[in-house]
């Protein structure tokens, strides 16, 4: 990546998180509400079994919390990850009571490894997959730790992300590691992108 795309992603992800912790809180949920059901139409949500997903930051990423309700509620497998800094890598653990999460560094909940079990990357049917400003392409700026780049360079199922339009661009200034998704849930419905 130049120095101006690196400068561009900067400000792009500067930007687009001070928009969004603009929204009025009766916006966002409503907003929020959306983005779930739209989820819960789809038939990827419907024919997985098992869920990846992390467990939102209140306020920095959309409420991940119903989602994971609702996926107990069906009977699906839920698994949220564990960050390992010294590889920047990620396990997920099986995840079935927010009593099994401790919080980490900049609080954050993570599950705790000793009262989980690990859920093998490749048997997550679907990857929800944060990140804070997106292209057509399903390309993304994440929040800048590379977790998720490593974790899907061998990941082989369905990954989807969470975005509001007011999160998408033209066109995200990208890497050679760097790994597009394969759908956005938006407010106006799923959107395939040219990777899905």
């Amino acid at each position: 990546m130049n120095g101006v795309d690196k400068l561009n992603k900067v400000e792009l992800r500067k930007n687009t998180i001070h928009t969004l912790k603009n929204i009025s809180k009766e916006k966002r949920q409503y907003m929020e509400e959306q983005l779930q059901e739209t989820v819960f139409q789809t038939d990827l949500w419907k024919k997985s079994q098992s869920v990846g997903i992390t467990i939102s930051q209140e306020g920095k990423e959309w409420d991940t919390r119903r989602i994971i309700e609702q996926g107990w509620k069906e009977g699906k497998r839920i698994a949220v990850p564990k960050c390992f800094h010294d590889d920047r890598s990620m396990t997920f653990y099986e995840f079935q009571s927010y009593d099994e999460l401790e919080v980490v560094y900049f609080n954050l909940k993570e599950p705790i490894p000793n009262e989980s079990r690990i859920v093998h990357k490749n048997h997550l049917d679907i990857l929800f997959v944060p990140g804070v400003v997106f292209d057509s392409s399903g390309y993304r700026i994440g929040f800048g730790g590379g977790y998720y780049d490593r974790f899907l360079a061998d990941y082989k199922h369905v990954t989807l992300s969470l975005a509001s339009e007011k999160q998408l661009v033209p066109r995200v200034p990208k890497e050679s590691h760097d790994i597009p998704v394969d759908y956005l849930v938006t407010e106006q419905g799923l959107i395939e992108t040219s990777r899905g």
